[in-house]
C-alpha cells in the first residue's frame, strides 16, 4: 500500500524549536525536516545548538526527514571549494540525526547569463557532489527551484537521466514550478519515477505567497492519485509558505500550519494511501 509520511520544514512555523516541535505534535507530525532554528541555517548551528535540538527531537519521539540544506544555491561562478566543506557538513549531520537524506539544488547562473552557457559547470558540481553522496552512504534530493538549472520540467528530467541510480532523488515541488511558469504536471511525469520526497505547497501564478493545497494550480490531487497509484512510499513534507517566502525559507506561522496540515491529510485520503 501506497503511504505518505508527513513531515515539516518546523521553520515556517516558528524560529523557536520548542514551539517548532509542540505545533507539530498537536498536529501528529513526527518528521521534521531541518532547514533552520533560532533564525540559522541547519548547516550554520553550532554543536551546541545540534546537540540541544538532537535531545529534543528524542524527548518528542521525532525523528528527521532530511536535512533542508542549501547546498547548491550558489552561483557557478562562486569559489566551490568552501560550499563543499558546507556539504561536509551536511554528510555529518545526516550521521548526528540518523537520516541518510540531504536537500540540495542545482546552482544559480553568473549574473546576466543565459541558461545553456553555464550548464557544464552545473553539471560538474553536481557530479562531485553525486560522487560524494555515494561514498559517503547518504541520499541526495534535488528540489526544483526559481532560477536555478533544475527550475523547469525539462532540465528535472535531463538531471536525473545525467545522474542514474539511487544517489541522486527529487524532491518534487508543484508550487516551485507554478511560480517558475510552468506546468506541474509535466514536471511531474517528467521526474515521478526518482521522485522520493514531496514538498507540499501550492501556489497561484503572480500571487506573493503560497496557498493551502489543493486551491492552487499545483494539481495536487492529480499529483497524490498518481503517486499513490504508483505504490509511493515516503515523505511528504509541509512547506506551505501561505505567509510569505523567498530563497532562504518561508513563513506560515503557528495558526495556520496545523490548517495546511489537516488540509494535506483531506487531500491525500481519496487516493486510498495511508497517511501518518
Amino acid at each position: 500500500m501506497a503511504r505518505f509520511t508527513i513531515s515539516a520544514f518546523a521553520d515556517e512555523i516558528s524560529p523557536d524549536p520548542i514551539e517548532q516541535l509542540d505545533v507539530l505534535t498537536a498536529c501528529g507530525v513526527r518528521y521534521v525536516e531541518l532547514r533552520s532554528i533560532h533564525k540559522t541555517n541547519v548547516l550554520d548551528l553550532t554543536t551546541e545548538q545540534i546537540d540541544s535540538f538532537l535531545r529534543l527531537l528524542q524527548s518528542r519521539g521525532m525523528g528527521l526527514s532530511a536535512i533542508g540544506s542549501p547546498i547548491g544555491k550558489i552561483s557557478t561562478d562562486d569559489p566551490f571549494e568552501p560550499h563543499l566543506k558546507r556539504f561536509e557538513r551536511a554528510i555529518e549531520l545526516c550521521g548526528i540525526f540518523g537520516t541518510k537524506n540531504i536537500r540540495i539544488f542545482s546552482f544559480y547562473p553568473p549574473a546576466a547569463e543565459r541558461m545553456d552557457s553555464w550548464r557544464d559547470e552545473a553539471f560538474r558540481r553536481m557530479e562531485v557532489l553525486v560522487t560524494r553522496a555515494a561514498e559517503a552512504g547518504v541520499v541526495l534530493f534535488h528540489e526544483n527551484e526559481h532560477r536555478i538549472y533544475g527550475e523547469t520540467p525539462e532540465h528535472v528530467e535531463e538531471l536525473l537521466h545525467r545522474f542514474p541510480g539511487e544517489t541522486l532523488a527529487a524532491a518534487y515541488d508543484a508550487a516551485n514550478f507554478v511560480y517558475g511558469g510552468y506546468c506541474p504536471w509535466d514536471g511531474w511525469l517528467r521526474c515521478r519515477d526518482r521522485v522520493r520526497h514531496l514538498h507540499i505547497k501550492d501556489w497561484i501564478h503572480a500571487e506573493p505567497h503560497g496557498c493551502i493545497a489543493g486551491t492552487g494550480s499545483g494539481r495536487w490531487p492529480e499529483v497524490l492519485a498518481d503517486a499513490a497509484a504508483r505504490g509511493y512510499e515516503g515523505f511528504a513534507t509541509m512547506e506551505p509558505h501561505l505567509l510569505g517566502g523567498g530563497p532562504t525559507g518561508g513563513m506560515t506561522g503557528p495558526e495556520l500550519f496545523p490548517k495546511a496540515v489537516d488540509a494535506f491529510r483531506a487531500l491525500a485520503l481519496p487516493t486510498g494511501a495511508m497517511v501518518d
